[in-house]
């Protein structure tokens, strides 16, 4: 059974997950800590629990899900792992800072540890992700899907009752909507949700309720 920690970091309210079973291993998905109380907390949850990190994973490579990727690469030496396709946004931090935020940014930018694809599986512990190629909200957008507990890792493609921006640079509304109706709604109904912003859903609920999936 996965222990999912939810960390709700930045300026934008990012959900950043911590992703363990029972054999200690955990994957860290979307680290967008910011501040330094917020890096500590992450640090300190997985020497707590005595978790052993073994990848960093990106839905995608906007800095709100990435400001705190450094942390875990200077606490744990991973590197971040994201769809090749994203590759331009993860390179430029400092410039989305500017861009986005307005804001300095001078944290070193950890070098990519791996390019993820359509169909890889990422493994920890006794338990598979596989990668679910989403692209809209940003060419390399992915999510991360566990079928033996029926659980989804959405990140911006997908929210509760809404679905991600599409005019950031290289978002594509075509492509995200092909990504909803080809991708998401294709999993099981009773599949959990838990998105880069806001509350849990189900898939279930999402194509009742939500426009963009119905």
């Amino acid at each position: 059974m996965l222990e999912i920690k939810t960390f709700c970091c930045n300026m934008l309210q990012e959900n950043t997950y911590v992703v363990s079973d029972d054999s200690g291993e955990c994957v860290i998905i979307d680290c967008g800590a910011y501040d330094d109380a917020e890096r500590q907390a992450i640090v300190r949850y997985v020497n707590e629990e005595r978790l052993k990190p073994v990848h960093l994973l990106c839905t995608h490579g906007h800095l709100d899900h990435c400001f705190g990727n450094d942390t875990i690469y200077d606490a744990f030496g991973l590197q971040p792992e994201l769809h090749a396709n994203d590759e331009f946004l993860a390179k430029d931090l400092a410039q989305q800072a500017a861009d986005f935020f307005g804001l300095p940014y001078d944290h070193p930018t950890p070098p990519i540890g791996r390019f993820l694809a359509k169909g890889d599986v990422i493994t920890f512990g006794t338990h598979r992700l596989e990668v679910l190629h989403t692209p809209g909200h940003t060419p390399g957008g992915v999510c991360f899907y566990c079928k033996e507990e029926q659980i989804v890792f959405t990140g911006d493609t997908l929210f509760r009752m809404s679905v991600g921006r599409t005019d950031f640079e290289r978002g594509s509304w075509e492509a995200l909507l092909n990504s909803l109706r080809t991708v998401i709604s294709q999993l099981p109904d009773d599949t959990a949700v838990y998105c880069g912003h806001g509350p849990q859903t189900t898939i279930g609920e999402e194509k009742r309720m939500n426009p963009y999936l119905r």
